[in-house]
């Protein structure tokens, strides 16, 4: 018999599984029934025998103009819900006009600097009628309040609004690096979204504790896991520790993960996850809500595996990973575009790759029942074997302090990059087959070249004008006095997202706005050593 493969984390996945797998094995107590603890069988009873999933298309480019009218043509194309992109600058807390946004301004989304962008972005789409989705972390507060704004000029009031902002900081310390404020401040900036939302806007998820970023930087999906649940538990502790209650929080939690081509773990992977947080949640915190006990995510399709060579082929790629999010219980599903390792999505690639979605769902019979895979000899193995490596790494993280200490001590990103170096030599000594790459390579040169999506360098002197506009239209002294009290609350114990709020309503800019906050908050730093 051929000897056992190893998965994505390392562990053995054997030719043949029978009976023996599961020795021992109490399905009561392992898996449950699907929308009940432990979760193991999806966070629904019916899943999505009732309804598919929510179909996001992730993106946002150059102008909020220019990303307005993608987003129409998705929502056209049948897209059921919107995910913003946004480009570095706004992720980084500057306008853009800064000297430091020079080059990026719209480059890798859309570029945001006041409310009036935010009006352009959202023209015409009813934001009491979508579900929003925006991918920003250190001035997600910024963003979220801004987006609530041109709601309340729709007349779309808090309690109407549904969506998610992704909120979470603690992964851009360990991979992707778009911080502003020291970790501290920061979660003190995520307690006081948490409180906001709970008052002021019940339906939206205040966080989505993200995997995917630790993910592309090349974690395992063990590591993928365990990363992102110990900065789910740093949250909980954060929030509870502010006085709230999880059983009234926990509810809105949502988190995000990618989805490999290497189908069979990632769906053990989705089984696992919602089996640990089921029993964090209950045991650790006491949460007895189950809705508070619920892993809610959303999946993107893995970017890292994408390819610029043969480009087509990563259509084969985003369907396997797509029907891996789908089989292992996703919420929503972004499915990247074939032509995304080359630039970013054209319209034709931003449609295919939303007709994946909606082939998954409506000419296949995966929807046709709940968790299929339910019993299987090896993806009940699977899902043990990833649960036992993730539990042994959240142990190891508690034992360095927690999420937060062991960032402070380099863990986190040395595991990861060791993992992604691993990758790079399997990759690299043809041990790990890359279709087109290091197998089945083919001459391309003599192939007319694919035009990809280029967005204007006009657009940073344009945005440019709309700020000098802005500056000089608005009432310079209500902006003054709103900052001042961004400032003062910062300083103090009072909930900085209310003041921030009469800031931007007063058309303060996003840079302006966290540069209030660095000015009390401080900067992050990053520890050179391990």
């Amino acid at each position: 018999m051929a000897a056992a493969r190893e998965s994505e984390s390392g562990l053995p996945i054997e030719p043949v599984y029978g009976p023996e797998a599961l020795a021992g094995w109490d399905p009561a107590e392992r898996l449950g029934a699907p929308g009940a603890y432990p979760f193991t069988r999806g966070v629904y009873p019916t899943m999505y025998t009732g309804r598919p999933w929510t179909m996001r298309q992730y993106a946002g480019f150059g102008t909020a103009a220019e990303s307005n009218a993608r987003y129409r043509q998705l929502i056209a194309d049948g897209t059921t819900g919107l995910s913003v992109a946004f480009d570095l600058p706004t992720q980084m807390g500057h306008d853009s006009d800064a000297p430091i946004a020079h080059g990026e301004v719209g480059r890798v989304g859309v570029a945001i600097d006041a409310v009036d962008d935010v009006r352009v972005l959202f023209d015409g789409i009813p934001l009491d009628r979508v579900s929003t989705s925006m991918t920003i972390n250190a001035p997600a507060a910024l963003l979220l309040l801004l987006y609530q704004l041109v709601g309340e000029e729709q007349g779309a009031l808090g309690p109407r609004l549904n969506g998610t902002v992704q909120n979470d900081v603690l992964k851009e310390y360990v991979a992707r690096g778009t911080y502003i404020f020291p970790p501290g401040p920061s979660l003190r900036l995520v307690a006081d979204t948490f409180a906001y939302c709970r008052r002021e806007l019940p339906r939206w998820n205040p966080i989505s504790i993200s995997g995917y970023h630790m993910a592309e930087a090349g974690a395992s999906p063990a590591q993928e896991v365990a990363f992102t649940i110990a900065n789910g538990v740093e949250y909980v502790r954060t929030a509870v520790a502010a006085g709230l209650d999880v059983d009234d929080f926990g509810p809105r939690l949502s988190f995000f993960f990618v989805a490999r081509t290497t189908l069979l773990e990632e769906i053990a992977k989705f089984r696992a996850a919602r089996r640990i947080w089921a029993r964090v949640m209950r045991d650790d915190f006491g949460a007895r809500n189950p809705k508070a006990q619920m892993l809610r995510f959303h999946t993107q399709t893995a970017g890292v595996q994408l390819t610029a060579q043969q480009p087509e082929v990563n259509l084969v790629r985003v369907a396997v990973q797509g029907l891996a999010a789908v089989l292992g219980g996703t919420q929503s599903l972004h499915t990247n575009s074939f032509d995304e390792a080359i630039a970013l999505p054209s319209d034709k690639a931003a449609r295919l790759a939303l007709r994946t979605q909606q082939v998954l769902a409506y000419e296949t019979d995966v929807t046709a029942t709940v968790d299929p895979f339910a019993g299987s000899y090896a993806v009940e193995r699977l899902t043990d074997a990833l649960e036992e490596e993730v539990v042994a790494l959240l142990a190891r993280i508690e034992d360095l302090g927690g999420a937060v200490g062991a960032i402070e001590q380099g863990f986190q990103k040395y595991e990861i990059e060791q993992n992604a170096y691993r990758i790079a030599r399997e990759t690299d000594a043809g041990e790990r087959v890359v279709v087109g790459v290091n197998r089945f390579v083919r001459d391309e040169s003599g192939e007319p070249p694919y035009e990809p999506l280029r967005v204007d360098p006009a657009i940073e002197v344009r945005q440019g004008e709309r700020l000098a506009r802005l500056r000089a239209e608005r009432d310079g002294a209500a902006v003054a006095a709103a900052l001042d009290a961004l400032r003062a609350a910062a300083g103090g114990e009072d909930n900085v997202l209310y003041p921030m709020k009469d800031a931007l309503r007063a058309r303060a800019t996003v840079g302006e706005a966290c540069d209030a906050l660095r000015e009390v908050w401080g900067t992050y730093v990053p520890s050179t050593s391990l």
